[in-house]
């Protein structure tokens, strides 16, 4: 039901009597809030309900899905800048990735201000540290994000009082990432195995050990990565399902294979709107649908025969009723059928963690150490097999493979498991293969120094302490 979506609806509305009491027009922090256990988990839902507007409303994969050879955009997209960033022709001056650093700022603002005063809250400590250590797993997440998207950013650590003084230095990379790793480490201590009821969807033990797993792949940490991951799995928490689709379902998503996700709801003002410019436009009587992010031939081909992962992520026909319509590759993961005449609309959460990128990270890791070893075919094959849907005679199990095909497969194995997840930019950037593979996709203008974004020209114009990445 999504109870927590409902919740920051709630609050938006029950916080309007408080916007309209007389503050100076320079204060951002609500200095009226944050007094009862109430205010501190509305003041929690409102940090969850950055990350269902823009950001993880196709913000984010603009640059982690459509800037890779997996997305490109379509016939829909009529802004310059997208098409700046799909042809690797952006520059500082550029309103979406100005937006994905307001967005992560804002996101991390917001959970600054739980962090600091939830815990001058008299109420129930329990819930008064698992509301913080949610707090903390959502700021070391747009933190991991940050840092990857633009290296050294600055690092804010208390809330933003007013429009003075907020020129900070950018901070190292090793001092971000030392940050998110006391943020998860401090969340994993205190944050729940699971939830209940209204609660499900929010920050757990198990997201909490799955992004401090991607942080330790991220920075090459091979055993305390495969460490991580084998905790998750040794919870006995999470499974695959039987079938891929059940991942994408709104009766099923939020169930035992995902870590965390960002929750959407349909019909209460925060349905996902990726469909709409996802679905093919014109073609198919009463689908809204733009076309704008589609996948690339190039995406479609690396499906091997009879992947069920295939027909989930990517479509060229829809029935409706007696009459089947064809049209080009659309992208068709988060399709929600119950809002077919409102794609805008859908009900289908933004995985952010699942159990199948748990068991292809740990192979990955196990593989960088040793090779290739039972244990870590075992984790990959056991994605695969789930992938056959129930069929024999395809997606053979792996085997016989040296240390360097094993990474190459385990990286193709990422790529159809997870396309369109936010999970392919920051794959190849890890791996060292961006630049190649950009190349070999016929993306002629790719540069080593596209592996960052730019600093937003408007933040350098703001804030004089900022210094621009290098190329732009």
């Amino acid at each position: 039901m999504k109870k927590i979506l409902t919740c920051l609806l709630v609050l938006t509305l029950s916080s309007c009597s408080d916007l309209l009491e007389e503050v100076p027009q320079d204060t951002l922090v609500t200095s009226i809030f944050f007094r009862t256990q109430s205010d501190a988990l509305a003041g929690m839902n409102a940090v969850y309900g950055r990350l269902n507007k823009n950001m993880y409303n196709r913000i984010f994969y603009l640059y982690t899905d459509e800037f890779t050879d997996d997305g490109a955009a379509g016939i829909g997209v009529n802004n310059a800048n997208i098409r700046a960033i799909d042809n690797f022709t952006h520059t500082p001056v550029n309103d979406r990735i100005d937006l994905a650093w307001q967005e992560h700022y804002d996101g991390v603002n917001r959970a600054n201000e739980v962090i600091t005063k939830v815990p001058l809250i008299a109420m129930d400590t329990q819930l008064r540290d698992r509301i913080v250590g949610e707090a903390k797993f959502i700021r070391a997440l747009l933190y991991f994000n940050l840092v990857r998207l633009f290296g050294p950013v600055p690092l804010v650590l208390t809330p933003t009082a007013s429009a003075e003084g907020i020129d900070v230095e950018q901070a190292s990379v090793e001092a971000v990432y030392t940050q998110i790793l006391k943020d998860l480490t401090e969340a994993e201590a205190v944050l729940p195995l699971t939830y209940s009821g209204g609660d499900v969807g929010r920050a757990s033990k198990g997201a909490a050990k799955g992004l401090l797993a991607k942080v330790y792949l991220t920075r090459q940490q091979w055993s305390l990565a495969a460490q991580k991951c084998k905790e998750i799995i040794d919870s006995k928490t999470y499974e695959l399902w039987d079938d891929y689709a059940k991942v994408f379902q709104v009766g099923t998503e939020n169930q035992k294979e995902v870590l965390f996700s960002v929750q959407f709801a349909s019909g209460v003002s925060n349905g996902n709107s990726m469909m709409v410019l996802s679905m093919p436009r014109g073609k198919v009587p009463g689908l809204t649908g733009n076309e704008a992010d589609v996948p690339t031939d190039d995406l479609v081909a690396a499906y091997e025969a009879g992947d069920r992962r295939k027909e989930v992520t990517i479509r060229n026909s829809l029935a409706v009723g007696s009459q089947t319509y064809t049209f080009t590759n659309c992208f068709f993961k988060y399709y929600d059928p119950a809002t077919f005449g409102n794609s805008a609309d859908s009900g289908v959460n933004y995985p952010i963690l699942r159990y199948s990128d748990v068991l292809l990270m740990y192979a990955e890791a196990l593989n960088e150490q040793t090779g290739p070893t039972p244990e870590a075919y075992a984790l990959v094959n056991q994605v695969r097999q789930r992938a056959r849907n129930g069929k024999t005679g395809i997606l053979p199990d792996l085997t016989g493979l040296t240390k360097e095909t094993l990474r190459t497969a385990i990286l193709k194995e990422r790529r159809v498991e997870m396309a369109f997840e936010g999970q392919r930019w920051f794959d190849l950037i890890r791996t060292g293969t961006m630049i190649a593979t950009m190349k070999a996709h016929g993306k002629t203008n790719v540069q080593p120094y596209h592996v960052l974004l730019p600093i937003p020209q408007r933040e350098m114009d703001t804030n004089k302490k900022l210094k621009q990445n290098t190329g732009y």
